[in-house]
Order: C-alpha cells, then sequence, then structure tokens
C-alpha cells in the first residue's frame, strides 16, 4: 500500500490514539445481568457556562428575582424539590429521577481563583490539575495511563478528542456513533488483506498501520459475532438524544469500556437567554431520562454513574440583553442507582454574599473526580488528580 492511499485511510485516527475496535471484543451477552460487570463513567460536558441559577433555582430568594428582572423564571412555574429550590420546569422528566433518589445535586461547584474565560476553565476542568499547574493531560487519560488500560477503555462520542481523555501514552478514542463504526469496519476491512509488508520501528506512521492491521484481524469477528444492540426504548431524536443511544448500546453490547464522554453545546447565553437555555434543559433532561430508562430495563443502570458538569456557571445578575454572562461557581448533577446521599447535597449561600457577583465556589470540582475514581472505580487517585480530598459521600 502506497503512502498517500494510506494517508486517505488514516482517518480511522482520532486526536492522539489510533481507531482501534478491538474494543468490540466484549464478552456480549454473558455479561447481561452477571456480576462481573465493570462499573462505567459517563461523563455529560453541558459546554458554554450553563446558568446553574436557571437549572437549579433558589425560588424563595428575593434576591434572585431583583437580580433577574427578565431572565428569572417564576416561581408558580418551577418544579419544586424542597422548600428552597426547584428545578427549570423544561426539567420534569429529570425530576422524575430526582424523585426516584437517583440524583444528587451538588451546588457551589468550581475552584479557587475561578476563570471566566471558556478555554482556561475548561482546560482547568478537563485536565484535573491545580489552577497553578499546566497540564497537557486529562484527568481520564491521566486514568488510562496510571492503570495501564487501553485506548478503548474511554470512547468520547465526537469526531474529536476533548482534553480530559488526552494521556501521556495512552488516550481515549473519539467515535461518533455505532453505525459509523461498522460503515469504517465495512469500507476498510480489506485493506490489509494484501502480501505486503508494514512498516515497523520509530516511522510516524507506523502506529497507524498498526492499527489497520488490527482492524483487518476483528472485522470478520465484528461482522459475524458482534452483539452491537438496537434501541430499547424510544431516544429523542436531538443530538444528545443520539449520542446517549449510542452509549446505551454500547454499554449494553458487553463491550468492556469503562468511560464514555459526551458534550451538549449551546449555553453562552448572553443574549435573550430563557428560550434558548430553556430548550437546551428540556432536550438534556429527556434525554438522561430516557437513557436511565434504557440501563433499566438491561439491568445495567446498577453499573453506571453519571456526572453532568459545565465549565461555568453565569452571573447572578443578567445583563442588558436578557442574558447572562461568565460567572463562577455552578450546579453539579451525580446520577446513579444507590447514592450515598442523593437529593440535595448542598443549598446556595446568600445571594447577598457573592464573590465579585458570582457565586463563590465551596466544592472542589477535583474533590467529586477524586471520589469517582476512589469511590466508583476503586482505584488510587495517585497520579490522576493532583490533590488529596476528602470523600464527600455521595457516591
Amino acid at each position: 500500500m502506497d503512502r498517500r492511499k494510506f494517508l486517505k485511510y488514516s482517518a480511522l485516527s482520532s486526536v492522539g490514539s489510533a481507531f482501534v475496535p478491538n474494543f468490540l471484543f466484549g464478552l456480549n451477552e454473558k455479561l447481561e445481568g452477571s456480576n462481573l460487570r465493570k462499573p462505567k463513567l459517563v461523563v455529560i460536558q453541558l459546554t458554554g457556562g450553563n446558568d446553574g441559577l436557571n437549572t437549579v433555582i433558589p425560588f424563595r430568594n428575593d434576591q434572585y428575582y431583583r437580580s433577574r428582572p427578565t431572565v428569572a423564571i417564576p416561581s408558580n412555574e418551577i418544579i419544586r424539590l424542597d422548600n428552597e429550590l426547584g428545578l427549570n420546569p423544561k426539567m420534569e422528566k429529570f425530576s422524575r429521577l430526582f424523585k426516584e433518589g437517583y440524583v444528587s445535586i451538588i451546588n457551589s461547584v468550581g475552584y479557587p481563583n475561578q476563570s471566566r474565560s471558556h478555554f482556561a476553565s475548561m482546560d482547568i476542568w478537563h485536565s484535573g490539575a491545580d489552577v497553578n499547574k499546566q497540564s497537557k493531560t486529562g484527568w481520564i487519560g491521566n486514568y488510562l495511563d496510571v492503570l495501564d488500560k487501553k485506548s478503548h477503555h474511554a470512547l468520547e462520542i465526537n469526531k474529536q478528542l476533548s482534553g480530559s481523555l488526552k494521556g501521556e501514552s495512552i488516550s481515549g478514542m473519539a467515535v461518533q456513533n455505532v453505525g459509523r463504526i461498522q460503515r469504517i469496519l465495512h469500507e476498510h476491512g480489506d485493506l490489509l488483506a494484501q502480501d505486503e509488508k508494514f512498516p515497523v520501528g520509530e516511522d510516524n506512521n507506523s502506529f497507524l498501520y498498526q492499527s489497520l492491521i488490527d482492524i483487518n484481524q476483528s472485522a470478520d469477528y465484528i461482522k459475524e459475532a458482534h452483539t452491537i444492540k438496537t434501541d430499547n426504548v424510544d431516544f429523542p431524536k436531538t443530538k444528545i438524544g443520539e449520542k446517549l443511544s449510542t452509549v446505551s448500546q454500547l454499554i449494553r453490547s458487553g463491550i468492556d469500556t469503562e468511560i464514555y464522554y459526551l458534550s451538549l453545546r449551546g449555553f453562552d447565553s448572553h443574549v435573550n437567554q430563557r428560550k434558548s437555555h430553556d430548550q437546551l434543559l428540556d432536550r438534556y433532561s429527556s434525554a438522561i431520562y430516557h437513557f436511565v430508562e434504557s440501563l433499566k430495563k438491561s439491568g445495567h443502570f446498577k453499573d453506571t454513574l453519571i456526572l453532568t458538569f459545565s465549565e461555568f456557571g453565569r452571573r447572578v445578575s443578567e445583563n442588558g440583553s436578557k442574558g447572562t454572562d461568565h460567572g463562577k461557581g455552578n450546579s453539579v448533577f451525580i446520577i446513579g442507582e444507590h447514592l450515598k446521599q442523593p437529593g440535595i447535597f448542598n443549598d446556595y449561600d446568600d445571594l447577598n454574599s457573592l464573590e465579585n457577583g458570582d457565586i463563590p465556589f465551596k466544592v472542589d470540582f477535583k474533590n467529586i473526580y477524586s471520589d469517582i475514581i476512589s469511590e466508583w472505580f476503586e482505584e488510587s487517585t495517585k497520579g490522576i488528580i493532583s490533590s488529596r480530598y476528602k470523600s464527600l459521600e455521595i457516591i
């Protein structure tokens, strides 16, 4: 195979790692209902800076309404969770999960000296490193490196790989959907059915050739024996609905991927926030509800933990364009069947005691990462998270 043809097909590689479909060698149906299944983590990133105050709403706080004369949600529309806090009215399906005891809401999450820059803040969330330390790797990539995992153990449902999944020697993989995986195998499975000798050693493309060899070796098995599932519930026909449908299919197929990562974009609500923000929360709420229902139906929910975060919250006061600008502390959701502390983990502080107009952080996001690694995956955080934390006792 000449290099030009090879490079044509090297799109099989994702940022930081080659696209190797060996992850489809799961234990298939034998694992369904088995105690041998390993825990799964699904990370959902709300990109752009979700407005936490219009998501988890302090409806009895007069300052909320004084600060947001047009953006605030009327108290009679809010889905009440307790006597102080409620959900955006578009999150009715999410509220069902909350009422079933599957959700823990952590408010005022952030980090010290928080940046309002999308890029800087997302880099910090992705890396899991201290604010004053630069890192070229992500916390999930560190997990892969330290525990000597394979690239397929962390999949991002996307065209490109996020910083979270980039490791020093091992990175996760970016895949778009199950259909795309199958088309790639069908289109390129015969590329290496040739008697040519492939380069070895330190050639800068040799690792990609090796990836194609792996594809060729597994194509027949996947075609004949793979057990990718079809949907067992009617997922919403939205981008996040399609992504969570893909994750559900992969989890239920029995593959040994441990971490799935996906994002929902559009939360940078500087102008006319109410309509667009409500629509995004509606899509998130519906998709996550159907995802949980799908995993409950197949018996996989007990093995799955879901983390939802955004790089920062919005300022308490609305701007002059019926929107909100970049803020700091925000709400994080943890969803699972057997949480130690379902419900509202902590209330907002008094909105009259702000940090330059922002909700100050009270819970370090790395504390949540630390708990996921140590308590969900039952692994040491050494080399993965930069600091040590006392458990929040949620997971």
